[in-house]
C-alpha cells in the first residue's frame, strides 16, 4: 500500500512533490499532519529520503511526539522530529566541545528568578508579575534579532519599570547569565546561529547530515527562527513549509506570518499546494468560519467535505452577567452529556481569568473538568507512581488476565470504582488511573503488562496523553491544534474578545484569528455566547465586533438572560 492511497486528490499531490521549494496551504482541518507526514513517507519509501536526513520542525515538543508515533505508524524511523530549539540545542551540545574546546553552557531553569537576581543588583523591586513580563520583553527582542541598544530606541516600559532601567536590567541580565555561563532558551537558537555563521566546518557538517526539511505552523515562524532556517537550508532548496495565515496567533512572541505569505516571492519556482477541505466541521460551522475571515490576508476558503453532515446553526447567546454565562453554559452541557461522552466537549475562553466561573459552574452539577496548561498528562504524581508499579508488577510471572492485573495494581494505590466528587485534586488523580485502565482494556488481545508499560513509556516520551472522561476547559492559545465534536466559546463581548489592550488594527486582527482558531476546534456543534456584564455587574459589556462581522445569516440567536437554574440562584 502507497503511503498517497489514503489522501484526497489535493493532499496527494502536496505529498507527492519531493523536490523543491514547496508551500502548503493548509486550512482548518484540512489534515495537515496527515500530508507532512505521508510526504515524509513516500519519500522514504521510494527512495529519496534517507530518514536520517529529514528535519521535521515543529512549535512544541507534543506537535514533534505526534509526527513520530505517526511516522512510527507508517513504518518510518529514525527522521529527526524536533522542536526548533530541541534541534538547535541539540547541535550546541554536539559541536560546542569542538569549537571552543569546552563543554557547553548550562541552560537557565527560571529566567524570572534570574530576572530578580539582577534587578536586586540595581535596586529595583518589580513584582513577579512584572519581572514574567520583562522576561517576555526579552524573549521578543531576541527572536526579532533586536539589539538591546536597537530596543532601547523603542521606549517601552514595563509596568513601574520605565524604558531607562528596563534597559539597563536587561544589561544586567545578560552580564549576570553571562557570568554563571547560562544560556536562555532564546540564545540556544542565537548560540547556534552564530555558530553556523562563524564555523564552516559545522555548517558544512550540519548541512551534510540534514538534507530535506519540512516546517509545520510556518506562519508562527520568528525572524530568529527562519534565519536559523536559512542557515541550515544554504543555497539547497529541499524546504516544505506548511501553515495557514489565519491561524497567526503568537504576533505577541514575534511570529511573523509575512514568511509564509511571501514564500513565493522568495522562492520564485516554488510549488503552492492549497488544502482548503475540511474534514472536521460541519457546513454550517465552516461557514461562520469564512464568514470571519472573509477579505483577510491569506485566508483560506473553507469547505466541508463531502461526507459531512449539515449539522444545526450555531447558536449565539446573551448573557445578563458572566456568572449566568457559565451557569447557562453549564447547564447546557449537562443535556449534551445524556448522549455524548465529557470528552467531547470542550469550553474555550480568551484567557485564564474566565474559567474560575465556568469550572465552579460544572463542578456543582457534578460534571469533571481538565484544565489544558496545567501539568502534563506523564508529570502527575499518581501517573508516575502508577507506571512504577506497573513496571514492578511486570517482572513477576503471573496468570491473572492483563487488564485484571492492571486493575489491581491501580486498585493498590487506591483507585476505587466510584469516582469521588468533581472538582478538585482527588477526581484529578481518579481520572489520571482511570485513563490508565481504560488503554489496559481498550488493548489488543494478547498484550502483556511489560508491552503495555513500555507503550506508555513511549507514549510518555512523545506526550501522546491519553483522553480523559472530562471536558476540556481551554484558553484559545492552548487549544490551537486541538479539536472536539462540540465546542462551547465564552466571552464574545468587547473588552473580552477581541481584548482591552487589542487598540490598533493589527492587535484586533491577531484577536479575530483568535476567535476563528476557537471556531474551527468544532466539529458537530457550535455554541457562542457573551455576557452583558462583568460577574460583579460594575462592567457593562457589548457584544463582540466579531458576532457582526459574522453576520446573522450563519449564526441563530439564542433567548438569553439566563436558565431557569441560573435565575434561581
Amino acid at each position: 500500500m502507497s503511503a498517497l492511497d489514503a489522501l484526497d486528490e489535493q493532499q496527494r499531490r502536496a505529498a507527492s512533490i519531493l523536490r523543491g521549494p514547496v508551500a502548503v496551504l493548509a486550512g482548518a482541518g484540512a489534515g495537515k499532519t496527515r500530508v507532512i507526514t505521508h510526504r515524509i513517507a513516500h519519500g522514504v519509501d521510494t527512495g529519496a529520503y534517507t530518514p536520517q536526513r529529514v528535519m521535521a520542525l515543529t512549535f512544541t515538543a507534543k506537535a514533534a511526539g505526534e509526527l513520530r508515533g505517526r511516522l512510527r505508524a507508517l513504518g518510518v524511523e529514525g527522521v529527526q522530529a524536533k522542536t526548533f530549539h530541541a534541534a538547535a540545542l541539540a547541535q550546541l551540545n554536539f559541536f560546542w566541545p569542538t569549537v571552543t574546546g569546552d563543554v557547553a553552557p548550562t541552560i537557565v531553569d527560571n529566567k524570572v528568578r534570574l530576572l530578580a537576581h539582577a534587578a536586586d543588583e540595581l535596586r529595583l523591586r518589580p513584582d513577579k508579575a512584572t519581572l514574567r513580563d520583562i522576561a517576555a520583553q526579552i524573549e521578543w527582542r531576541k527572536v526579532t534579532m533586536r539589539s538591546i541598544e536597537q530596543y532601547a530606541t523603542l521606549q517601552r516600559s514595563v509596568g513601574s519599570i520605565r524604558p531607562s532601567a528596563l534597559v539597563d536590567l536587561m544589561r544586567a541580565y545578560e552580564k549576570l547569565k553571562d557570568s554563571r555561563r547560562q544560556l536562555d532558551f532564546e540564545d540556544v537558537l542565537l548560540a547556534c546561529a552564530g555558530m553556523l555563521e562563524a564555523e564552516p566546518q559545522v555548517t558544512r557538517a550540519v548541512r551534510e547530515q540534514y538534507r530535506h526539511f519540512t516546517v509545520d505552523e510556518y506562519q508562527d515562524v520568528s525572524p530568529l527562527q527562519n534565519r536559523l532556517l536559512e542557515l541550515w537550508l544554504g543555497d539547497r532548496r529541499d524546504i516544505c513549509v506548511v501553515g495557514d495565515a489565519s491561524q497567526t496567533i503568537y504576533s505577541f512572541t514575534g511570529a511573523e506570518a509575512r514568511f509564509l505569505l511571501d514564500f513565493e516571492r522568495r522562492y520564485p519556482d516554488a510549488t503552492v499546494v492549497r488544502l482548503e477541505r475540511n474534514y472536521r466541521s460541519t457546513p454550517a460551522i465552516v461557514d461562520v468560519a469564512n464568514a470571519l475571515m472573509r477579505g483577510r490576508p491569506g485566508a483560506l476558503r473553507l469547505e466541508a467535505s463531502a461526507a459531512a453532515t449539515s449539522g444545526e446553526m450555531p447558536v449565539v447567546t446573551g448573557y445578563h452577567d458572566e456568572h449566568f454565562e457559565a451557569e447557562g453554559v453549564a447547564d447546557a452541557i449537562a443535556r449534551q452529556l445524556e448522549s455524548v461522552p465529557p470528552s467531547d466537549i470542550a469550553v474555550l475562553y480568551r484567557s485564564h481569568a474566565q474559567s474560575a466561573e465556568i469550572q465552579d459552574a460544572l463542578a456543582r452539577r457534578g460534571i469533571p473538568t481538565t484544565v489544558l496548561g496545567g501539568r502534563r498528562f506523564f508529570d502527575m504524581p499518581e501517573v508516575r507512581q502508577a507506571l512504577l508499579a506497573l513496571r514492578g508488577a511486570s517482572v513477576a510471572p503471573t496468570d491473572q488476565g492483563f487488564a485484571d492485573l492492571v486493575r489491581d495494581v491501580l486498585r493498590s494505590l487506591g483507585h476505587a470504582e466510584e469516582p469521588p466528587a468533581a472538582g478538585g485534586a482527588l477526581r484529578d488523580a481518579w481520572e489520571a488511573r482511570a485513563a490508565i485502565l481504560r488503554l489496559a482494556e481498550e488493548a489488543p488481545p494478547g498484550t502483556t503488562l511489560r508491552a503495555f508499560t513500555e507503550g506508555l513509556l513511549a507514549r510518555a516520551k512523545d506526550q501522546h496523553e491519553p483522553t480523559l472522561q472530562t471536558v476540556t476547559l481551554s484558553t484559545l492559545h492552548a487549544a490551537k491544534g486541538l479539536e472536539w465534536p462540540h465546542v462551547h466559546l465564552l466571552g464574545l463581548a468587547e473588552g473580552l474578545l477581541p481584548i482591552s489592550y487589542a487598540t490598533s488594527l493589527d492587535g484586533v486582527d491577531e484577536e479575530r484569528r483568535l476567535a476563528y482558531v476557537g471556531i474551527t476546534r468544532a466539529g458537530r456543534s457550535l455554541s457562542l455566547s457573551w455576557p452583558r456584564a462583568s460577574a460583579s455587574g460594575r462592567l457593562q459589556r457589548e457584544p463582540s465586533r466579531f458576532l457582526a462581522e459574522i453576520g446573522t445569516g450563519t449564526l441563530r440567536g439564542a433567548g438569553g438572560s439566563a436558565t431557569a437554574g441560573a435565575r434561581r440562584r
